[in-house]
């Protein structure tokens, strides 16, 4: 059995900003020279998402409507309370719990089959990094396990 490993960057337009990266996986996959077996694909992040799904405009809007409601953004998070919270607070700590609730219903990673040197997607499927915040740099590690 073969692995292999890579982290791709991105950098976010901000929240809701979705980045179709089916290519550079794909790349990837073919420069790993494995054949068969699985490809990971996942978010080194709390407030970014990895999804598995149609990169259609109409559609992109109507998940952000749906994360709207999940989230709103006229509600107290206590997370957003620096002067309570004291657990995992960076010295230029951003409001975000909106963020984080959002993320909650989404994956942190998708895994998808490889047959024959090429990852199995359905006819609109696509990977896309979904951006849950404000403009940040954004890391997405792949890891392809097979022969």
């Amino acid at each position: 059995m073969k692995i292999a490993n890579k982290i791709l960057k991105y950098q976010t337009k901000g929240e809701f900003d979705f980045i179709d990266i089916t290519d550079e996986v794909k790349k990837f996959v073919e420069e790993s020279q494995i054949k068969n077996g699985l490809v990971n694909i996942q978010t080194l992040h709390t407030t970014a998402s990895v999804i598995l799904n149609e990169n259609e405009p109409l559609l992109l809007e109507d998940i952000k409507k749906n994360l709207e409601k999940l989230s709103p953004g006229n509600i107290k998070y206590d997370h957003d309370d620096f002067t309570v919270r004291t657990v995992n607070v960076c010295p230029d700590e951003c409001v975000n719990g909106r963020s984080h609730c959002k993320a909650i219903y989404l994956p942190v990673n998708i895994t998808l089959n490889l047959i024959d040197g090429k990852i199995q997607l359905g006819q609109w499927q696509s990977v896309m990094l979904l951006e849950l915040d404000s403009s940040r740099s954004r890391k997405i590690q792949i890891q392809v396990i097979g022969e």
